[in-house]
């Protein structure tokens, strides 16, 4: 029997979702299900949000509800902050690890951010596993962004489960842990991908903030098109891949805590909810 639904926003949706706009269109295909992480959090089940609200006590973080003071906890869940009163905003990268990750990974160290890595398998995850096995030691989320970069969405389903089942396997053989969360390349998803992510405990990360780094190596520029968009309950999408993106990273950071925003990673914006399988979350 589906989750009852309450304040989600679980529309049930058909077609695939358009990369540089996130604009859904409707095609009459399979359907799958979409949430804002706001709404997630306001859905999450009575148990959930009482052991959260047990562990920010138990942490000292009721009296400091931003939880800009507390430790990121190291599986991603949020304990130390309550996006349900502070401005969170979720960084994230993507298809690395790369040549500029522990450069990356020292500006995180140093401002003390946790962010959550969508990984690429082929020349990346299987290059570079002292990089993913380091994301994953200092308190980011390791994350799954397919083995070899194809379009979910245009492969047969058993190859698209192998796209995701590989990088599972490899990061777990790395980190000792599994991913929850995916990006489907392209942010192009639909029903039959979300039945397979269902099935291999994935939960689906879109993103409301792109940089398109992917465009120039100008970190000026970069840095001037996350901040425009940056907005409460967002997901940043950014690529440790590009010559431009890591030196931009310091001055994003700088003003986004001077906005008063509070970084995290993606499975700390969704707490006290838990990602769900399958389903698609989007700002």
């Amino acid at each position: 029997m589906p989750k009852q639904m309450s304040t989600a926003r679980r529309t049930s949706i058909a077609g695939l979702l358009a990369a540089t706009t996130l604009a859904l269109a409707l095609s009459g295909c399979a359907t799958y299900d979409v949430t804002a992480p706001a709404d997630a959090r306001a859905d999450a089940p009575a148990a959930d949000v009482k052991a959260k609200d047990a562990r920010l006590a138990a942490a000292g973080d009721a009296k400091n509800p931003d939880g800009k003071n507390g430790k990121n906890g190291k599986d991603g869940s949020g304990d130390d902050v309550d996006c349900r009163t502070a401005k969170c905003v979720a960084l994230t990268f993507d298809a690395g690890p790369s040549e500029h990750t522990n450069r990356l990974l020292d500006i995180l160290k140093k401002e003390k951010v946790h962010a959550t890595f969508f990984l690429l398998g082929r020349n990346h995850v299987d290059k570079r596993p002292a990089e993913v096995k380091r994301i994953d030691a200092e308190g980011h989320e390791p994350a799954n962004h397919t083995w070899s970069h194809q379009i979910l969405t245009e492969i047969a389903p058993g190859e698209a489960r192998r796209e995701l089942s590989r990088v599972q396997e490899a990061v777990r053989e790395i980190t000792g842990r599994t991913p929850k969360l995916m990006r489907p390349p392209q942010g192009r998803t639909d029903g039959e991908v979300s039945e397979i992510s269902k099935d291999l405990g994935l939960a689906q990360v879109l993103w409301s903030v792109t940089a398109k780094d992917y465009q120039t190596n100008d970190s000026a520029l970069i840095t001037k098109r996350v901040l425009e968009q940056t907005e409460r309950d967002g997901i940043i999408l950014l690529h440790d891949i590009y010559q431009g993106t890591v030196p931009a990273v310091p001055g994003i950071l700088k003003e986004l805590k001077k906005r008063g925003y509070t970084v995290v990673t993606v499975s700390q914006l969704l707490s006290p909810a838990k990602p769900e399988p399958g389903m698609v979350y989007r700002p």
